[in-house]
């Protein structure tokens, strides 16, 4: 069953891009702390990183209130790293300063029910998560 109001929010290890870095996190990492929690289609596309720009450009105003953001799309975090690494003005995203996990798997995007099963990508999609 996809994620639910009132319900658990679903778990989820995998590998993400923090700045240079690839870590493993879970959600559960973040247990005590609001997560906001988005889910894009794909690296390099023309309109996604305006939003996780945004995002990265305002985290300290999350941090303040005790929230973290999480940024998930269906690419590796090969792509993830590399579309962190290229220029802003060039369609990059010239580094975010949250997470980007990496579903490959596709099974957080369908745990979420954000996951285009025919064409194999999340659409977008955002979740405010509570401290437990």
């Amino acid at each position: 069953m996809p994620a639910q109001v009132q319900n658990e929010a679903p778990d989820f290890t995998s590998t993400a891009v923090i700045g240079q870095e690839f870590k493993e996190i879970s959600l559960s990492d973040y247990r005590g702390k609001y997560v906001v929690l988005f889910f894009y289609p794909l690296d390099f596309t023309f309109v996604c990183p305006t939003e996780l720009i945004a995002f990265s450009d305002r985290i300290n105003d999350f941090r303040e209130r005790g929230a973290e953001v999480l940024a998930v799309s269906v690419d590796s975090q090969f792509s993830h790293l590399a579309w962190q690494n290229s220029p802003r003005n060039e369609g990059g995203l010239g580094g975010v300063e949250y997470p980007i996990v990496a579903d490959i798997t596709k099974s957080i995007g369908r745990d979420y029910g954000v996951l285009l099963e025919e064409d194999g990508i999340a659409l977008r999609g955002l979740f405010l998560i509570d401290r437990e």
